[in-house]
């Protein structure tokens, strides 16, 4: 658990019906979702039923160099994926792409979520003689569509009867030698969307930038629960487990998504605008300037500064260059790179109040050290304005929130955590207000980690690392 919520794994496939360069194209999508994941990527690229496969640990630009993308090749079909691990331990042996060979062919399956019973059917599948080689989620969907597959006709049948086994959050791509295949569980989590190339392609990703980054034209969403099916340059659809509005995680129009996308018909920018007003609205104050935090605090500041007529300004450089603070081997070492990372500009905040928005606080101890940041540079009074409400609770779909233990709003009030950060005022959105930064979105939203509730069954205990943590605790038994 860090200092900020972590981004989910995003997801991109491309299917055209003459052989091209879709490994490219699979890079710039993967390129353009990279703030979904930065700890590991991977492509495979099919031609003609022949699977090439790279992948490791890394940025995008750092995995895919010349050589590599040479050596990837030209196909018809490609899928990627971009890796931030809510489950399993960092390593290449969990980076995806997965590529499974079994009697009725290859297959590959990238994943965006989490299972809320991957542990039960793991176990299942080890009594059956199943030979685990990750920790990830992934591989235990890969085992229910294959169980699945040699009693079936197709892969989509397969996936089809194995979504009645998995249950929680999955986005998931599935590559065969012919078909490129997209499903979404039925409570629709995490958003999946559907494009077309200039070429007359398909192309699916977590994100609409994703398409934009190939120029392809976005088509619809998938469905909560539907699958979709591109063979033969055709799209079909199994609507199944279809029938639900969906909950999308609301933390997507937060800070998970880019701005520049829609989810659910609707702009992520214009959610955030929308969040800073209603920020304004439940928590006014007098100031001088309103200041966000970047990336996701700025589109929320300018909302904020648009309902309550204080002007707007660019108080923080952020150092592009600089790793993520959350990958940073111990606490302290994330903490002195807030100051490396994030500089005030004193012509911004100097001499004046600030109204300081950021996204989110979960632990407080970046949130103290960029109020410090403000003093510092001049502000004479520093009010808090945060878009979402207090974690209070543990996600079990995916987003890096697995312990009440570590979120400063389950042990302090407020006002006790205004203090701690050193801030003159703070506010949270509501869960009313969250709900409704995109009230015309096709779709409702979870927000199990504000509220506790949650739309479907969650289990007792789900440790981020489940399944080291239960080889561990076998291990400690039988040495006992």
């Amino acid at each position: 658990m860090f200092d900020k919520i972590n981004e989910e794994c995003g997801v991109f496939g491309i299917y055209n019906s003459q052989v091209t360069d879709v490994a490219v194209s699979a890079y710039y999508g993967l390129y353009a979702l990279q703030h979904r994941g930065q700890e590991s990527c991977g492509i495979v690229v099919n031609d003609d039923g022949v699977f090439s496969h790279h992948k490791d640990i890394g940025l995008v630009n750092e995995v895919f160099n010349k050589d590599v993308m040479n050596k990837l090749g030209k196909g018809k079909i490609a899928i990627g994926h971009v890796r931030y691990g809510t489950t399993g331990i960092s390593n290449r042996t969990n980076t995806q792409p997965l590529v499974v060979r079994h009697i009725k062919g290859p297959m590959a399956i990238a994943h965006n979520g989490n299972l809320t019973n991957a542990a039960q059917l793991r176990e299942e599948y080890e009594l059956k003689g199943a030979i685990f080689h990750t920790t990830n989620d992934t591989e235990v969907i890969s085992y229910a569509i294959t169980e699945k597959r040699l009693e079936t006709g197709s892969i989509e049948e397969a996936v089809e009867q194995a979504m009645y086994k998995v249950e929680g959050a999955y986005s998931l791509l599935i590559m065969s030698a012919q078909k490129l295949i997209a499903a979404r569980d039925k409570t629709g989590f995490r958003p999946l969307c559907i494009g077309k190339t200039k070429e007359g392609g398909y192309v699916f990703a977590s994100e609409t930038c994703a398409l934009d980054s190939i120029n392809a034209t976005f088509i619809r969403d998938v469905k909560p629960g539907e699958i979709v099916i591109v063979k033969n340059n055709k799209l079909t659809s199994i609507t199944t487990h279809c029938g639900s509005k969906g909950q999308l995680c609301v933390f997507e129009f937060v800070y998970f998504a880019r701005p520049d996308s829609v989810i659910q018909g609707y702009s992520v920018h214009k959610a955030r605008l929308r969040a800073g007003e209603f920020l304004f609205k439940e928590h006014p104050c007098e100031a001088d300037v309103v200041v966000g935090v970047p990336d996701s605090g700025l589109d929320a500041a300018l909302g904020f500064s648009h309902a309550s007529g204080i002007p707007y300004g660019i108080g923080f450089i952020k150092n592009r260059y600089v790793g993520r603070t959350f990958i940073q081997p111990t606490q302290g070492e994330r903490e002195n790179l807030v100051r490396i990372k994030l500089n005030a500009i004193k012509d911004t905040v100097n001499g004046k109040r600030v109204v300081l928005i950021d996204d989110s606080i979960v632990r407080g101890t970046t949130s103290a050290r960029i109020v410090n940041l403000i003093r510092e540079a001049g502000a004479t009074e520093v009010h808090m304005r945060i878009s979402s409400p207090p974690f209070m609770n543990p996600c079990y779909f995916g987003t890096d929130i697995d312990s009440k233990e570590n979120l400063i709003a389950c042990k302090m009030s407020t006002e006790e955590i205004r203090r701690q950060i050193g801030c003159d005022s703070l506010g949270y959105l509501s869960i009313d207000g969250v709900k409704n930064i995109a009230k015309d979105a096709e779709c409702d939203f979870c927000c199990g980690c504000f509220s506790g509730d949650y739309p479907v069954g969650v289990p007792q205990e789900m440790p981020k690392d489940k399944f080291e943590y239960k080889i561990n605790k076998k291990l400690s038994v039988n040495i006992e």
